[in-house]
């Protein structure tokens, strides 16, 4: 239950969806649909390794990998089969993408375009965590500073256009399994909040920090896999306590509580 004011309401259920995708964008559609079928509530859609590093299929480094461990997106028209009978004006879809972020989520609009969903009323995640792929999983295509400014690029459209799409979600538990402790992996993943996402990113960008943070503090998401509680909680306070500190108006319920 939530306190809101003086007001008692309930929590809204949470979405169940599982990640998922592979071979091509039309069996990838059956997939979707039979497990919407089945009860699930959202989408998480896994794209195949030339996808992520911006290769088409029919691209020579590209053999050997295409669909193996995603889907296929190489233009609209793979965008467009993978959600054909799935309406994306009322589905929360996240996409764990970084390198091609921008364009598989202009892809994604573009899609609902076509479908002639009222687009600011779109719902869902890109990751756009350029920068943990540099110190794990390599999947990177740009230099930092260009994909740096890739995140801001998203972020500013996301909050312009599609208010309800989160643009960015840091997700940690990569470093962990390229050999990080819990303390560094919590470590990087603040870092990579705080100077990519928010200052270089962001706060360069001439908008203004209430417009931005202040309604949206649930842009930031972390995808965690710590091995330790104790710097679970340790970093949560790091993470509310800088907020505090960055912003005038932190924006308490997006944690759940309110006094």
């Amino acid at each position: 239950m939530t306190n809101t004011s003086n007001a008692v309401k309930k929590d809204r259920p949470w979405l169940i969806r599982t990640y998922a995708g592979h071979s091509t964008a039309k069996a990838s559609n059956a997939l979707y649909r039979g497990n919407l079928a089945k009860g699930q509530t959202g989408l998480s859609v896994a794209f195949d390794l030339p996808t992520q590093t911006g290769y088409d299929s029919d691209h020579v480094l590209a053999r050997g990998e295409v669909g193996k461990v995603g889907v296929p997106v190489c233009h609209l028209g793979d965008m467009r089969t993978l959600f054909d009978q799935i309406p994306l004006e009322d589905m929360n879809t996240s996409m764990t993408i970084n390198a091609t972020a921008p364009w598989l989520l202009a892809l994604y609009v573009a899609a609902a375009e076509e479908q002639g969903a009222d687009t600011s009323k779109l719902q869902g995640t890109v990751q756009n965590d350029l920068i943990k792929e540099y110190l794990s999983r390599g999947t990177y295509i740009c230099p930092p500073k260009p994909s740096l400014k890739m995140i801001a690029d998203v972020a500013e459209y996301c909050y312009t256009n599609i208010p309800k799409w989160n643009p960015m979600n840091v997700c940690s538990y990569h470093l962990q399994e390229a050999g990080a402790t819990p303390e560094q992996e919590l470590a990087f993943a603040l870092a990579t909040a705080l100077s990519a996402a928010l200052n270089m990113a962001l706060l360069l960008r001439g908008l203004r920090r209430a417009d931005i943070f202040t309604p949206s503090l649930g842009w930031w998401r972390f995808t965690a896999q710590l091995g330790c509680a104790v710097v679970v909680m340790a970093g949560v306070a790091v993470w509310l306590a800088t907020y505090w500190q960055l912003f005038d108006q932190p924006r308490w319920f997006a944690w759940g509580f309110w006094d």
